[in-house]
Parts: C-alpha cells; structure tokens; sequence
C-alpha cells in the first residue's frame, strides 16, 4: 500500500525566520526545524515570534520526531516554548543541539526538558521504521545538514540552508557524495530554500569574512574589536583564525560571547590555544598590539552593546574604546534593526577608532543563489518541487526559475504556497488542498506565550515609548544649576529596574546644562535640545526604546 503524504509549513513562507515544516506520512508526523522570528516595530514589547502550534499539540500521539538541520535559533528557537506541550526526540547533529541548548539558556528555560539523539551530518537512521538520511551541507554554522526522507513513492529532500562549496573547512563542507548516492534513488519532493534566490549566479565565496579584514588584523597596532551574530560561527570561526595566524591573543567581551565560544570549543568547531586566550579580568594587562576582542550577540541586542561601549556606558569599565583601537562591524543590519545599527555605527565613530563596515552588498549570508538551486535540482530531478523559506517574491522566483530547467517541471508539479497550506500526494498524484492548518504568529513577551492579543499589540504603540520628565532650575544671575535635576518616568521600566536609568537621565541633563552654563550668553532653548538628544540616545542604546523626553527646565533670577 502507497504511503499517502501530507506538507505543509506552519512558518517560514513569505516571511524570513519562524521555519517550521511539517511532513505527515500515513499517520506519522514529522517537524522539520521548530524556529523564532525577530519581531518587527510594530510589536513594541514582544522578544521573539513563534508559530502557532495547536495542530502539533492536537496530534501530538502522531508526532515521532523534530529534525534540526543546523543550530541556527531562526531553525531551532521555538522549541523552547513548544516542546513541553509537544514533545518528541529531537535529532540534530552535536553543533545544532549545543546550538539548540545554548539558546534555551539564553531565554532562561531548561535544556533538560529535551529529549535529543545526535546524528552525524551525513549518516542514515530510522525513526518510526522510516530511513531518514542527513546529508551534509555548508552554511554559515557548522555540521548544518540536508534531509531526505524515505516513502513509498519516493524521497522527499528538504535541503535546509545551504551554498556550493568545495574548499570549505570540513565542518562547512558540502557533502556531495552523499548528495550524489541519494540523487540515484527517485526523488518525489524536493524543498528547496528560496532566500537567495532572486540573485544570480552563486553564493560562494561572498559570504568569506576574511578579505575584507585580513588587512587590517596584519596593519593594526592597537587592539581589534570585532562583532559577529552569536549564531555566524564560520565568521567567528574566521576571526579566530586570522588573530592566531598574526599571534594575537583572544578574549571575549562579555559573558555571552564566552558562552559561545566555550560552546564551540566543547563541539570542537573551533579549538584555541589555552596561551591564546585572554581572560576579561587579563585584558588590561595585555598589550594593545596583542589582542582581538571578539563580541557576539543576537539581532538588535548586540548593536545596543555596540553603542553601550562606544559611549562608555557599557557595566564593564575595564574595556573602553580608544582612538588607537580598530573596530569592525561584521554583522550587517537588516530592515528591523537598522536603526539600532546606525546608532551604534554612528556612537563609534565618535570614539576616533578606525572602524570598519563590512559592506552587506559584498557580504552575503550563506543561502543558496541561483545557480546553487539550480545544481540541487538538477541533481535530484525531483517528481515535485516545493520552495520553501523566504518572502513570496522569492519562493515565486525560485519556483520560475526551476521552471526553465528542462527536468520535467511544469506548472502542474511546481507548488508555490502559503503558511497553513497543504500540498498532498498519493499514488493519485500531488495538488494543493484547500482546508488550512491552523498557523499564524505566537507572541513571547518574557515568559508568556501568545498572551499578548492586538488589542494589546495596539495599546502598546500608542504608550509603549513611555515618557521620562526631566525637572531642573537654572539661576540666570548666577549661571548655576539650584534646583533638580529630577527625573520622572511613566510607562518606561518597571520600578525596580528605573532607578539606575533615572540617575543616568538626570546626570547626563545636569552635565549638558553645566556646559552651557559656562558661557555668558547660554541660550536655554538649546540646554533643553541637546540635553533632550542626548537623553534619548541613551535611553535608546539601553532600553531598545524611544520614549517622549520632555526637559522642563526653569529660570529663575
């Protein structure tokens, strides 16, 4: 009897992150990746984006297992707030799963609650009597992989995130022989991502760090500061070299870069020289010339740190930007965190540090282009062809260019659809059915999980800013502060957190109309403006907010 097959992604298509497929043969179900979205602006007060996952705990007797095809928190996030109420085995290779419990720390969950089963990238196992084969595959983290999953009418491969490469470090190497011994089996399905697909020809090699700074790691005399995304460990892996190679010393910024770099030393994607690692509490010890120190974060949070640290308003004042310094920005912005990008970019540049912008038109992310998609299909030749991953512009374009392939396809077995929709096939044949899954976004805030509705979404745009009042009185016969600065805040930080920001508001007003005050013909329309600026930068690189700042300062004789 022929297996009847049902696909269907409750996230990832027509959007970029929140990836989860669902593969359901007979009545076995299968999650392919289980990941978060960055929210946007519109969702003021919201950590992450999940997707909705009734359909996984209505059936979760049917769900046998999740595969995670690499460690990326776009792929893997989600499944710390789904995975109590939908559990099953996790497979993943080591990286994926260090990855995976790396992130469950970070937003304060236990990665005990998982059940996990490494496998190699490329190896065969079975899960519910089914073959299951990872295939390696490069991308920009290592021991990322393929899949193919075996049924009666074929194999249906997802390629996970990848590029053409052949002289990558064997971590970030494509397996092509294994992808060779699977194309000889008949594919059914091939799902392909589409991220890249609108650009031409291949990925390889833009996506290499090394051009780019190789010069200034062999021409700097003062340290190197370097920020790369937590989860960009080629780029990290890349940085790492080139200071061991020009005998600087390494060390990590703060706590969460140490947590990552100690995670790839522990699945051994990376190894450093125990004389080639410097301890934060050593930094200052250390020459200048001698160091590169690495930072790391996630999204917007880390281009915060970036601007924290060029204004000297970072917690650890042993690291403090010098004009002699060099500092690099690898970790390119996209449309939800350009303006915490152009912050930090801007607040460094007023340090007199060499700094420099890696450029996001010559720096690509590891996803495969065109041509890359091209070679997979004609590869497999695959019976139906499904793009998965990315805006719908792009799973169009994926879908038109498999088109012109000359492999069989045709309008008839080229799928282009959305979250919720499902494609099924059987010994019949495949077509879209109309009846949608449940899908949609789930909205963490803290620990919550979809509680915030939106109504509350729109409440918060209207008051999520908050305002901070600033009172102060200025005595014009004496150019002198003599009253205040008091700082009041509404709808900003709860309590107990507002009292350090308060004091840091009121300091900051108070050393701007100080400055001022020094000269006889002060005006104090623009005392109010720049302290008014500069508050709100502040307030900005700390709280990831923009509240309404409003200085009431006074004059008195």
């Amino acid at each position: 009897m022929n297996d009847k097959i049902r696909i269907c992604a409750l996230g990832g298509l027509d959007e970029e992150g929140k990836n989860c497929l669902v593969v359901e043969i007979n009545d076995d179900i299968f999650v392919v990746e289980a990941g978060i979205m960055e929210p946007d602006k519109t969702m003021p007060g919201v950590d992450y984006v999940i997707p909705r996952f009734d359909y996984l705990v209505e059936n979760k007797s049917r769900l046998r297992a999740y595969f995670l095809l690499h460690g990326h928190d776009d792929e893997t996030g989600a499944l710390a707030y789904i995975y109590e109420q939908a559990p099953a085995p996790i497979y993943g290779s080591k990286v994926t799963l260090a990855m995976l419990s790396l992130f469950t720390r970070h937003v304060k969950k236990d990665p005990k609650m998982y059940q996990t089963v490494v496998v190699e990238p490329s190896s065969t196992f079975k899960v519910a009597g089914r073959n299951i084969t990872f295939f390696h595959t490069a991308h920009n983290i290592a021991d990322s992989s393929g899949m193919a999953i075996e049924t009666s009418l074929g194999q249906i491969v997802i390629t996970g995130d990848f590029v053409v490469e052949n002289a990558a470090d064997p971590s970030f190497l494509s397996d092509m022989n294994a992808i060779a011994r699977l194309a000889e089996k008949p594919t059914l399905a091939l799902l392909p991502e589409s991220v890249y697909a609108e650009r031409p020809g291949y990925t390889a090699p833009l996506y290499k760090l090394t051009p780019h700074i190789q010069g200034i790691f062999k021409n700097a005399t003062g340290r190197i500061f370097v920020s790369v995304f937590s989860a960009n460990l080629y780029n990290i892996t890349e940085v790492i070299r080139l200071a061991l190679a020009e005998k600087r010393k390494i060390a990590c910024y703060d706590a969460a870069t140490l947590d990552t770099l100690q995670t790839m030393q522990e699945c051994g994607s990376v190894l450093i020289p125990r004389d080639s690692f410097v301890h934060a509490d050593d930094i200052i010890r250390q020459r200048d010339s001698d160091l590169v120190i690495l930072m790391t974060g996630f999204g917007a949070k880390l281009f915060r740190k970036i601007a924290l640290l060029a204004s000297g308003q970072n917690e650890d004042k042993r690291i403090k930007i010098k004009p002699t310094d060099s500092f690099i920005i690898a970790s390119p912005s996209d449309d939800n965190t350009e303006i915490e990008f152009v912050d930090a970019a801007d607040e460094l540049f007023r340090t007199q540090a060499d700094v420099t912008i890696v450029p996001k038109k010559n720096f690509l992310r590891m996803h495969a282009s065109e041509e890359d998609l091209r070679m997979m299909a004609s590869i497999f030749k695959p019976k139906y062809y499904i793009p998965i991953k990315g805006f719908y512009k792009s799973l169009l374009r994926n879908a038109m260019s498999a088109l012109t392939m000359g492999i069989n396809l045709s309008h008839q077995n080229v799928f282009v659809v959305e979250n919720g929709i499902s494609i099924l096939i059987d010994e019949k044949g495949g077509r879209v059915f109309d009846e949608k899954i449940p899908h949609g976004d789930l909205m963490i805030d803290g620990d919550g999980v979809g509680d915030i509705s939106q109504n509350v979404l729109s409440d918060r745009q209207k008051l999520a800013e908050g305002v901070v009042i600033i009172a102060m009185t200025i005595s014009r016969s004496r150019a002198q502060v003599v009253a205040g600065p008091e700082t009041q805040m509404r709808g900003l930080l709860v309590a107990r957190d507002a009292e350090t920001l308060q004091r840091e508001c009121s300091k900051i007003a108070l050393a701007t109309a100080e400055e001022f005050l020094q000269s006889p013909l002060y005006n104090l329309d623009e005392i109010k403006q720049n302290a008014y600026e500069k508050v709100g930068r502040m307030i900005r690189r700390v709280t990831g907010k923009e509240p309404m700042v409003l200085p009431l300062f006074t004059e008195v004789d």
